[in-house]
Parts: C-alpha cells; sequence; structure tokens
C-alpha cells in the first residue's frame, strides 16, 4: 500500500505505568519521532494523544479521545502515526481490534518502522511483529515475577508498602520496608492492645486507629473494614512475609517488626475465637459504660440510648433482657457514671501504700530477671518435641493416599511450624535485657496513683482502658440503692486489703501477689 503524503495527522504514544509518563521521557520520544516522520511525509499533526496504560489492556481514555476528534473532525484522509506496532498494544488480538476502530472512524495507520499494506507479505510481518509485542510483555512479566519472588525468598516484601511502613534505598540493593512513623507506633498500639485485651474486638481496634489524627483513613474519615482486617491478620507487621500465590512460605523478613510474632499469634487465636471481655461492635463513645454496668436483678449487660424529651434529648442506661421485672426500666446516664467516678476517686491509695506496692513488683522483676536465662532451655526442649511432632506427621502424610487426610495433615503442620517459629523468637529474646524497672511500670504507676484522673479527662478509649483495669466483674446497678460496690482487679483489691490493715509485713506482702 502506497504511504499517503500532506494529510492531516494526529499522533498516538503509550507508556506502560503512570511513573513512566512522570519520571520518564517516553512520550516525548515517542512524538519527537512521529513529528519527525510527519515532516518527512508533508503531514500536518493537528493532535496528540497519550496514554499511560498496559500494552494487554484495550480501554484507554487517550485512545478513545482520539478517535472522538477524529469522527468530530470530519476530515477525510487524516491519519494516526505511532512510533511502533508495540506502542498501540502487546497483544495482537487487541492490536488489530485497536486498529479496526481507527479504520471505522475514518483513518489510515502509519508509523516509521512499519508499513501497514494489504498484501500477504505486509499481513504476515504485521502479524509476526503483534505477536513479538506480545510475547514480550509475556517475558517480561514473567522474569519480572520470578526477580520479584526470589526476593521475597530472601525475605524482601516486594509489593506495595503496606500501612506503618514505607520503602527506603536499602545499602545492600534495592528498597526495604521501614517503619513509618507515627503510623507504626499508633498500629502497635492497636495489635498489642487487642492480644492482651485492653481492646475487646475488631471494632474497638478500628476506632482507636481512626482517632488519632495522624492516622490515613478514607475521605469520609473512617478506615474501612477490609483495612482494619488487613493490619490485623497480615504476618508483616510481625516482620514476616508470605505469598501463597507464588508458593513463598512464611519466613522472616529484612525489615523491621512492628510487633513480635508470639503477639501476632495472640491476635489471631483471638480473632478465631471469642472476646475476652463483653463488648458490642456498636459501642458508643456517649455511652463508655455500655457491656460493663449491668441489671442489679437479672445481671445482664444495659445496653443504653438517647431519650427524647420535652427540652431535649437525654441519655439512659436501660435493661432491655426480656423475662426481667425491670424490662425496659431506665436509669440516667449521669447516676450511673457519677457513682463509677466517685468509686474510682475512693480507689486512691495512700503515698505509702503505693510506695510499698512499687516495692513489690521491683522484687518480683528482680527475681523474673533473675529466671529469665533458665527459660531458654526449657524453650528449646519444647522445640524439639514441635519438630518431632512434624517429623511424624511428614510421615504420616507420605503413606496416605487420601487427600482429605493430607489436607488436614498439612493444616496440622502449619499451626506446628507456627508455634515453633514464636518459640524460636522467644529463645531469641529470653535473657537479653528489658526495658528498665522504672520505664516499663512508670505509666501504670500513674494511673494506680490516680484512676480517677484518666477516667476524667482521657478519651473513650481511654474510659474503656479504666474500665478493664479497675473492675473484675460487671458493675451493678441497683434499682433500689443504686450502683452496688464493685469486685476490683487484682491490684486495687490488694491495696484496699493492705489499707484496712494498720501494720503490714513486706513478706507476708509478696504472698498476697
Amino acid at each position: 500500500m502506497t504511504r499517503k503524503t500532506n494529510q492531516q495527522a494526529v499522533i498516538y504514544c503509550r507508556v506502560s505505568t503512570k511513573k513512566q509518563a512522570r519520571e520518564g521521557n517516553g512520550l516525548v520520544s515517542q512524538e519527537t519521532r512521529c513529528r519527525e516522520y510527519a515532516k518527512h511525509r508533508g503531514h500536518q499533526v493537528v493532535g496528540v494523544f497519550t496514554d499511560d496504560v498496559s500494552g494487554k489492556l484495550a480501554q484507554r481514555p487517550g485512545f478513545d479521545d482520539m478517535l472522538a476528534s477524529i469522527r468530530k473532525s470530519r476530515k477525510a484522509g487524516m491519519v494516526v502515526i505511532i512510533d511502533d506496532i508495540s506502542r498501540m498494544a502487546r497483544d495482537v488480538r487487541n492490536h488489530f481490534d485497536l486498529k479496526e476502530s481507527i479504520f471505522r472512524a475514518g483513518a489510515t495507520l502509519e508509523s516509521p518502522s512499519i508499513e501497514f499494506g494489504s498484501d500477504s507479505d505486509s499481513i504476515l510481518i504485521e502479524h509476526l511483529l503483534a505477536s513479538v509485542a506480545q510475547h514480550q510483555r509475556q517475558k517480561n512479566g514473567e522474569q519480572a515475577r520470578n526477580r520479584m519472588r526470589a526476593r521475597m525468598l530472601g525475605g524482601y516484601w516486594v509489593f506495595m508498602a503496606p500501612l506503618g511502613y514505607r520503602y527506603e534505598k536499602s545499602p545492600a540493593g534495592g528498597s526495604i520496608l521501614v517503619r513509618d512513623e507515627p503510623v507504626a507506633s499508633i498500629i502497635q498500639e492497636g495489635l498489642e492492645g487487642y492480644a492482651s485485651g485492653r481492646f475487646n474486638s475488631k471494632a474497638e481496634v478500628k476506632r482507636f486507629l481512626e482517632s488519632h489524627a495522624g492516622f490515613p483513613v478514607t475521605r469520609h474519615g473512617h478506615l474501612t473494614n477490609e483495612q482494619a482486617n488487613r493490619i490485623m491478620t497480615h504476618p508483616i507487621y510481625a516482620g514476616y512475609v508470605e505469598s501463597k500465590a507464588w508458593d513463598v512460605s512464611l519466613r522472616p523478613g529484612q525489615h523491621e517488626a512492628t510487633i513480635s510474632l508470639a503477639t501476632f499469634h495472640q491476635v489471631q487465636e483471638r480473632i478465631a475465637g471469642k472476646p475476652l471481655a463483653p463488648t458490642r461492635s456498636d459501642i458508643h463513645v456517649d455511652f463508655p459504660l455500655r457491656g460493663f454496668v449491668a441489671c442489679g436483678d437479672c445481671d445482664h449487660p444495659m445496653t443504653a440510648n438517647w431519650t427524647k424529651g420535652r427540652n431535649g434529648r437525654y441519655p439512659y442506661y436501660v435493661c432491655r433482657h426480656r423475662g426481667c421485672d425491670r424490662f425496659g426500666k431506665s436509669v440516667k446516664r449521669d447516676t450511673v457514671e457519677g457513682a463509677f467516678e466517685a468509686m474510682l476517686t475512693k480507689l486512691t491509695p495512700r503515698p505509702e501504700l503505693l510506695s510499698l506496692f512499687a516495692k513489690i513488683f521491683r522484687k518480683r522483676w528482680n527475681e523474673a530477671e533473675a529466671k529469665a536465662h533458665d527459660g531458654r532451655a526449657a524453650i528449646k526442649r519444647e522445640m524439639a518435641t514441635i519438630e518431632k511432632k512434624i517429623g511424624q506427621i511428614l510421615d504420616k502424610i507420605v503413606q496416605s493416599e487420601s487427600r482429605s487426610v493430607i489436607a488436614r495433615f498439612e493444616s496440622e503442620v502449619d499451626k506446628l511450624e507456627m508455634e515453633k517459629l514464636v518459640l524460636n523468637e522467644k529463645a531469641a529474646l529470653c535473657g537479653t535485657v528489658a526495658r528498665d524497672y522504672d520505664a516499663t511500670f512508670r505509666t501504670a504507676f500513674d494511673f494506680i496513683a490516680n484512676p480517677c484522673n484518666l477516667w476524667t479527662n482521657g478519651t473513650f478509649d481511654d474510659k474503656r482502658i479504666v474500665l478493664n483495669l479497675t473492675l473484675g466483674s460487671h458493675l451493678k446497678y441497683d434499682w433500689n440503692e443504686g450502683v452496688r460496690t464493685a469486685e476490683l482487679s487484682l491490684p486495687f483489691m490488694v491495696l484496699g486489703r493492705l489499707g484496712n490493715r494498720e501494720t503490714v509485713m513486706a513478706d507476708r506482702v509478696v504472698l498476697l501477689i
């Protein structure tokens, strides 16, 4: 086919990614070459259209805009110029579909690299070049996956950095994940809080993360459930990487962990099991005692709501347990929370008792430090036992011919491997120097010295922490007498016993702990 001259033309350029369009010069070099060709053929360039999408995709905004422009111009003999056949597509089917759409719009296709003719030889060459472009794309994809998988086998994460991490150049080459503060510390506190029982549900962890101004959320101001679940179930936060799609088993990563593997294991066990304490996913900041205050008649946790009155809306705690004589009965929020605040005020211990309590903990701290080194041998014995169990199960897998039985055995091996990794981490940390006593217990003793301060001045999550740390059971509301004396947690129970004694010997106090 003889190429036309002195026609109106548009140039189409494409690169594979937005990063190439932003940082590279591929679009510029393609346009320059196409303009040079147009000048040589005497064509007048009336527009340039670009895309930054993969060559395997047929949906392209720039290409669609180009077709719309050609149809709108209604100029006979319009020419579309591309730098190379691979710039139009790297898929044989897409190449000919896009070419056909150009012809239907009333234009022809030209390139300085190939002549698009209608004879058999030109058609054969076009098919071959389109096939080569597709093969190059597929081969590049295979090579990229192989390199990425090899890097993962070495412990490097190769996908998008998860929340709490960012990429930095590694001295060893390539990029490596590093903690992205303050997001990493917020996630660490949330995961450790869930593992320890400070937070009783995924919903509470999600609200805790959202409550920090520096935490990235959606434009609606929320963290999606999918993001929250990924944070709580991804082993990357424990310093490990894995990819089931690429057959990369769980292995230690080269990046710094956000939490320990033991903590991650506790989080997964809690997710799979039941909450440690009564909780609801719809607890509202207006009612911090919801789930903790119970009806004095039926002992069931009370719900809460706002009631519309003549002059406004009023908050109440309500018994909604069917069968209870007090069903539907409500009590003012201020009555219940005021009584609890008064109880917290009475929990403030005398300075001399707090000093004695600190001495007891220091004694236990010193004893624990002395025993820490002995624990490593016990951990190694336990690891040897697990290794033996894994070996026995692997023997059974070899002997079995049932797929269901093999799958069950493989699941058991995965669990044992996780336990082994947790023990290995404990063995590595056993006997290492922890933070000093003052740094570890300063915040705890500040709370014990004045628990009412955190309740009065803290956030909703702080108030839930106070409830978990002070109450040993539900706070019961008697409909005649008001809030009953609550069962306290162990530290405050011990301080209460000590406060009722005139003389206390330190050795006897230790027996109470």
